[in-house]
């Protein structure tokens, strides 16, 4: 995987964002020690990536030439959430 996290990170979670506004977004994590990731992202663009819990997601904006801080979100926050499998009513275990 490109820019993957490095091995010795066993508590890596699955991360969902989306970039909900109408301006291109570039975000960063830059606090994993060894670690870098970065991406552009156009309006409603999704990014799934991998990161640990206590890792911030850096949300900049292109104002004028120059990409300002706009949010840092907490990776934990955004880690994606697994469901539950629900039996399918087509299949019953019981006939």
């Amino acid at each position: 995987m490109f820019n993957s996290l490095p091995t010795k990170y066993t508590n890596r979670i699955l991360c969902y964002y989306t970039n909900t506004s109408k301006q291109i977004q570039i975000i960063r994590i830059t606090d994993i020690p060894n670690w870098y990731f970065e991406r552009i992202l156009f309006p409603q663009q999704r990014l799934l990536f991998e990161a640990i819990p206590y890792a911030h997601l850096e949300v900049y904006k292109k104002r004028f030439g120059v990409a300002d801080l706009a949010a840092t979100i907490l990776c934990d926050f955004l880690q994606v959430q697994q469901e539950a499998e629900t039996p399918s009513p087509l299949y019953s275990a019981t006939r």
